[in-house]
């Protein structure tokens, strides 16, 4: 690994360290919070692709079950993974890999691709191992947990949203499409 990709994986999991220092929304009828994080997840796999974007996902997971509180509210340690919110938290690391791979498969990355990847291969990923995961852990049939899941939907809109506009012009600028988009795989186009 070439130390300017460790910069970027370390890069990537201060800016997940740094939305979780953005107090969470916190529903009276789950506990499992509304964050920011997301967006941190979406921004790394589409910028910085499959391997270096789930490997800064697992490098920010990891500080935070050595204890580092970077969750929202304050949280961190192994406990947070054996908690309702565990599940999630592994999802990240399978939605950032499935977006970059997913754009690096694409020939002319145009915005309705990144739109249409953040929006659904980006936010299932992380709900495929949420949802069963809080569902275990709250002791919750599977159904009604998705039915509590829903209100996570407009937040996650909304970020996958921000994550694709922000991924569609930061690949445009040469420098950073030469160091994390492929020239021969990828072209960023207008669409």
């Amino acid at each position: 690994m070439k130390i300017k990709e460790i910069t970027y994986v370390a890069l990537f999991a201060g800016i997940m360290g740094i939305l979780g220092l953005v107090p969470p929304i916190t529903l009276g009828f789950t506990p499992v919070p509304i964050t920011l994080q997301t967006l941190g997840v979406i921004l790394a796999g589409g910028i910085l692709g499959a391997r270096l974007g789930s490997l800064s996902i697992i490098v920010f997971l990891l500080i935070v079950a050595a204890g580092m509180p970077l969750l929202p509210g304050g949280r961190g340690g192994i406990g947070v993974f054996f908690g309702p919110s565990g599940g999630y938290l592994i999802g990240y690391v399978i939605a950032a890999f499935n977006i970059g791979l997913i754009f690096s498969k694409i020939q002319t990355l145009k915005f309705k691709h990144i739109i249409a990847t953040n929006l659904t291969v980006g936010i299932f990923s992380v709900y495929l191992t949420g949802i069963p995961v809080q569902a275990f852990v709250m002791n919750l049939p599977i159904l009604e947990t998705i039915k509590l899941s829903l209100v996570y939907i407009p937040g996650d809109f909304i970020k996958a949203m921000i994550a694709s506009i922000l991924v569609y012009k930061l690949q445009k600028y040469p420098i950073i499409a030469q160091n994390f988009v492929k020239p021969s795989t990828a072209q960023v186009r207008e669409g």
